[in-house]
């Protein structure tokens, strides 16, 4: 078993190899929470200790926000990651690269306790903001993600205290190594982030109109779906219960359900997700740079400012989408005879899969390799780039794709418009579920960009699922 474990994590990593740069490294990231304040932010600690391997965290910050303005609870996320340690050696037994408990709580830290800006100016660094400097100024060409959770005032105080001690060419060296996520607006320095430091990558559904942002699809009850898996019956069974101490940590809903997940679900390698491009799509939602309308927002009633963006940001997109559903006889899988189109589509459209993954890695916690499912390992039979003329045909194949369990896999091409130059949805003209397919060109009269999905799923319990994205570009006659 061990042998075969360590040939399964080399093919892995020859097959991860991609024209697409993420597929190269782990992507840095720290956390800014505000612990406490609401039990999602625990769920989320809780998904995000799992993904550990994956995600190269570089600091845990309890930090403030409008719901918990005058304390932080780093003691919180020292208790689970105690929980963690507890699991954490059933967990190598499955993947490797998962840090010891130590490690991360040699990375928490906190903010000052106070809200907003009065928690950023002269006189107001913290170990949090400190922190932050700290690893961004680390020799590492990798960008920093900043993933936020509550308010952000810790990163404002870290960029407050760039600005007035480093040159002019230094902080712009500085701003461009940051990636920033932030679940909304949660206080007030978030505008003043985004209005001082007008070329940082930022994404976020500006305000505090939560019901209407992207990164609430996650817990958002859909008519016209099967939404079983963020149900507190499939929460109990697959992640509460029966899992270990960490799982025994996952509280119930109150508000939500794991809110501040999409922040840092497009981090996760998973052939889909590309984080340094919010434009295309992935677990975390799918975002576009521009100035939003102020006049199409919407005010909620916590107090954080409510007012235009002075600047692009990256921020809720559209997509449309007919989900694939199984199919009895014939055909494994139809599209469904209902559509949908809206922001939250982007990131609710895969989450029958994270939500799968996710409980695949709480049985990690306490099962033997054999026992628990890990998930396949797409390939294709050509490179992730084509390049076809207008109106002409070409294949797509997923040759070479294991499954490290030896389960049966099942496949799943589709064309993703959102995401390419080309909006026009292009059928598939054969069957999408096998593991080869033909495509005709759309006739284009400029160089155009198509990007298709292939989607494997195993048929283990759960199941999992894993992808490859093909960039077509199709160029005139």
């Amino acid at each position: 078993m061990r042998k075969l474990f360590i040939l399964t994590m080399l093919a892995i990593t020859l097959s991860g190899q991609s024209v697409f740069a993420q597929a190269n490294h782990k992507h840095r990231v720290i956390i800014l929470t505000d612990i406490e304040a609401d039990p999602d932010d625990t769920q989320s600690m809780v998904r995000l200790l799992l993904y550990s391997n994956e995600i190269d965290i570089k600091g845990l910050i309890a930090t403030t926000s409008v719901w918990k303005k005058t304390s932080v609870s780093p003691q919180s996320i020292m208790k689970l990651i105690q929980a963690y340690g507890k699991v954490q050696p059933n967990l190598l037994m499955h993947e490797p690269d998962f840090p010891d408990a130590e490690a991360l709580s040699a990375i928490v830290v906190q903010g000052l306790p106070k809200y907003g800006m009065l928690g950023v100016g002269d006189g107001k660094d913290s170990q949090g903001s400190d922190w932050i400097i700290k690893v961004l100024e680390e020799k590492d060409e990798r960008p920093l993600w900043i993933s936020v959770w509550g308010g952000v005032n810790t990163l404002a105080q870290a960029l407050y205290k760039i600005e007035n001690t480093k040159s002019e060419n230094e902080v712009k060296q500085l701003i461009a190594k940051l990636r920033v996520y932030t679940i909304s607006d949660q206080d007030d320095s978030g505008i003043w982030i985004r209005n001082n430091f007008p070329d940082l990558f930022y994404i976020v559904s500006p305000g505090d109109d939560y019901g209407s942002a992207t990164w609430n699809a996650i817990n958002s009850f859909v008519t016209g779906i099967n939404n079983d898996e963020i149900s507190n019956t499939w929460l109990a069974q697959n992640i509460q219960q029966g899992h270990g101490p960490l799982g025994a940590a996952y509280p119930d809903v109150a508000y939500g359900m794991e809110g501040d997940t999409p922040s840092f679900l497009s981090l996760i390698p998973n052939g889909l997700n590309q984080a340094e491009h919010p434009e295309w799509g992935g677990w975390g939602g799918r975002y576009e740079l521009f100035t939003p309308d102020f006049a199409t927002l919407t005010k909620g009633g916590s107090g954080v400012p409510f007012e235009p963006e002075t600047r692009d940001i990256w921020t809720n997109a559209i997509d449309s989408n007919t989900p694939y559903i199984s199919n009895e006889y014939g055909r494994t899988v139809r599209k469904d005879t209902v559509s949908f189109s809206d922001n939250k589509v982007t990131l609710w459209r895969w989450r029958d899969d994270f939500q799968n993954d996710f409980a695949a890695r709480m049985d990690w916690c306490t099962k033997s390799y054999s026992e628990a499912n890990h998930p396949p390992v797409p390939a294709l039979g050509h490179p992730e780039q084509l390049t076809v003329k207008s109106g002409e045909g070409f294949s797509l194949d997923a040759y070479g794709t294991t499954d490290p369990d030896g389960d049966n896999l099942s496949y799943l091409w589709f064309h993703y418009p959102e995401a390419g130059s080309y909006k026009k949805l292009i059928n598939i003209d054969s069957a999408e579920n096998a593991r080869g397919v033909y495509v005709k060109a759309p006739v284009v009269d400029r160089k155009q960009t198509a990007h298709f999905i292939l989607k494997v799923t195993d048929k283990g319990m759960p199941q999992l699922s894993r992808y490859k994205r093909v960039i077509v570009n199709i160029t005139p006659k």
